[in-house]
């Protein structure tokens, strides 16, 4: 028979202990009055929130004079179903985090998707780009299940970096299809690009043709600001 130590035992619970307090302090927290309330928009947590327990309901979506206003709990993405791309096209907008890690304590990002399809169902696929308020992006999409397109994300120049924690910062963020290319640009640098063959196919996107819209991790505020979607 093996026997585990006490002392043993304790020294594993306390090495655990770091982890453990993370997980709880990174948990989404719901939005006091959440839900959507600009009319004919819609919206889907992630998956993994969603596993969680966690609803819809708990992430806020208004408008705030002539911007939209974003508060999560759960990571989500929001769309309106008559916006859809087909082609080569660009979506753009502003994105603006009134206060750096305001909801909290490390960076989360917010951005533009493209391609949607199936939106609002178990089968939701989309590609996504998003900024960071310390000088990071990433490119990631939804198969329906999670893939990477930059890895865990990149820093780049072009990318605002907030003065620190509780300053406000904006990204001028785009996303591009154009002929055979899939592209995201930040503050006017194209910072990633890819052919469709990449982000198009079994396990990625159905179509770079779908709905769009913008995704805002958990825990995160901020307004997007002139949102709009133009042909070449």
């Amino acid at each position: 028979m093996h026997v585990v130590s006490r002392s043993t035992l304790t020294a594993a619970a306390l090495a655990l202990l770091p982890c453990l307090a993370f997980a709880q302090g990174d948990a989404s927290k719901a939005v006091a009055g959440g839900g959507i309330s600009i009319p004919g928009w819609m919206g889907k947590i992630d998956p993994g929130e969603a596993a969680r327990g966690g609803k819809l309901e708990q992430s806020k979506l208004e408008m705030q004079g002539k911007n939209i206003h974003v508060v999560t709990g759960p990571a989500v993405s929001y769309w309106n179903p008559s916006d859809k791309g087909a082609g080569d096209y660009t979506v753009k907008a502003t994105f603006h985090e009134p206060k750096y890690q305001g909801l909290n304590d490390h960076p989360h990002p917010y951005g533009i998707f493209i391609g949607g399809n199936d939106m609002g169902t178990d089968q939701q696929s989309l590609l996504y780009c998003e900024a960071y308020g310390n000088g990071n992006f990433i490119v990631r999409g939804f198969g329906p299940a999670p893939f990477k397109m930059n890895g865990g994300g990149a820093p780049n120049a072009a990318v605002h970096k907030a003065a620190g924690v509780g300053s406000e910062v904006s990204q001028d963020i785009a996303m591009s299809v154009k002929g055979d290319k899939v592209s995201c640009t930040i503050n006017g640098t194209e910072v990633w690009s890819a052919p469709k063959a990449d982000v198009v196919g079994a396990g990625k996107l159905k179509s770079t043709d779908g709905v769009y819209g913008f995704r805002f991790a958990h825990n995160t505020e901020g307004h997007v600001i002139g949102f709009t979607s133009t042909k070449p």
